[in-house]
């Protein structure tokens, strides 16, 4: 990550480092801890909630900070409200009431991106452009929720240039967004097979995975 931004001349702590730690054990997240890592990603409800609930007796409990980045079922969204600090994968306004309403009181507003589908694929999730600007209106009237910036997970290209102008066109996205929505300073956009692009179009936020933990076991999915 700091050759990616050095390459780009971007300063190394204007982009965050998202531990994406889905299906890895609590060991890895507490040698992760140790190493300085504070946020987390899980993309699988019960388990994310678990690892919550685990780490809130952990010495750094007050620093850590927890995403949730997966898919969104409409019958979860209740433990997401009640457990995580930040939501990538909003792309539906009933998700975002759901979360709005399900968020307790008591609990700092939920900080939520926009999860576009860049590419075009019907099998990618996320909305399309021409959908953010209202969505992004709609949210804005929510208390428990406080809409931050983009995610996106764009297809695969293996030359840097198509990840680049993917990447791009989900930053300029959030410009043309800001005039509305001043608050906005998030873009959650790159993994480890293309973060150089990411951070060269203007991520503030990759999710790494594979390159910290190893490969992952998805036989314990929930």
């Amino acid at each position: 990550m700091a050759l990616a931004t050095e390459k780009c001349g971007r300063d190394i702590d204007s982009v965050q480092l998202l531990a994406v730690s889905k299906t890895k054990p609590v060991t890895a997240i507490e040698q992760a801890i140790d190493a300085g890592l504070f946020a987390f990603g899980e993309n699988y409800v019960q388990e994310g909630v678990d690892k919550v609930n685990y780490f809130a007796s952990h010495p750094a409990a007050k620093q850590l900070v927890w995403h949730f980045i997966g898919p969104i079922q409409s019958n979860k969204t209740r433990p997401i409200a009640e457990h995580f600090d930040w939501v990538h994968s909003i792309d539906r306004l009933k998700t975002a009431t759901r979360l709005n309403e399900q968020r307790p009181t008591t609990m700092a507003p939920l900080n939520v991106l926009l999860q576009v589908n860049t590419s075009g694929e019907a099998s990618k999730s996320g909305i399309s452009a021409n959908e953010v600007i209202e969505l992004a209106a709609a949210i804005a009237t929510m208390p428990q929720l406080t809409l931050r910036g983009l995610m996106s997970i764009p297809q695969p290209e293996t030359d840097y240039d198509s990840q680049f102008a993917a990447f791009k066109a989900l930053a300029d996205l959030l410009e043309q967004l800001k005039p509305h929505h001043p608050q906005l300073d998030t873009l959650s956009m790159g993994m480890s097979g293309d973060m150089e692009a990411a951070i060269a179009a203007g991520s503030t936020m990759v999710r790494i995975g594979t390159a910290l933990f190893g490969a992952r076991d998805y036989s314990n999915q929930a």
